[in-house]
């Protein structure tokens, strides 16, 4: 089974999807497999983080953001503005994709396991998130 989702963003920051995620692997009725996650951009990425305490979210946008800092004067991608090359820098850092396993009809993700759509950019987009359920 192959579906799409969009995501909602609002500027930079962590978005959950966990919940779609597994409305998904739940209308699949696989019960053994995998889950593939791909996002169809270049300026945002996907990870799994704790989805428990927002403190974890917030210290890994600050520190992606001090890793890729704007406004280097080196920068030659900045037609749409100053977060325009260091999102498809911070896009190119992390993941595009992800691979869930699937058991007992359920991904495989810790107590404190999220799946988050990192958003890159200020403004607010539509983040489209393929995802393939095989058994």
């Amino acid at each position: 089974m192959v579906k799409q989702l969009v995501i909602k963003t609002n500027g930079q920051g962590l978005y959950e999807f966990t919940r779609q995620v597994e409305a998904l692997v739940t209308e699949s009725d696989v019960q053994d497999g995998l889950c593939t996650l791909f996002i169809c951009h270049t300026s945002a990425s996907l990870t799994i983080q704790e989805n428990a305490d927002p403190s974890a979210r917030y210290d890994l946008e600050q520190w992606l953001n001090r890793l890729v800092p704007e406004n280097d004067p080196n920068y030659t991608h900045t037609f749409e503005g100053p977060d325009d090359i260091t999102a498809h820098i911070k896009a190119a850092l992390t993941a595009t994709s992800l691979g869930i396993p699937v058991m007992n009809g359920q991904l495989v993700l810790g107590t404190w396991q999220g799946v988050y759509c990192w958003e890159h950019r200020y403004g607010s987009h539509r983040r489209t998130v393929a995802v393939h359920i095989s058994k």
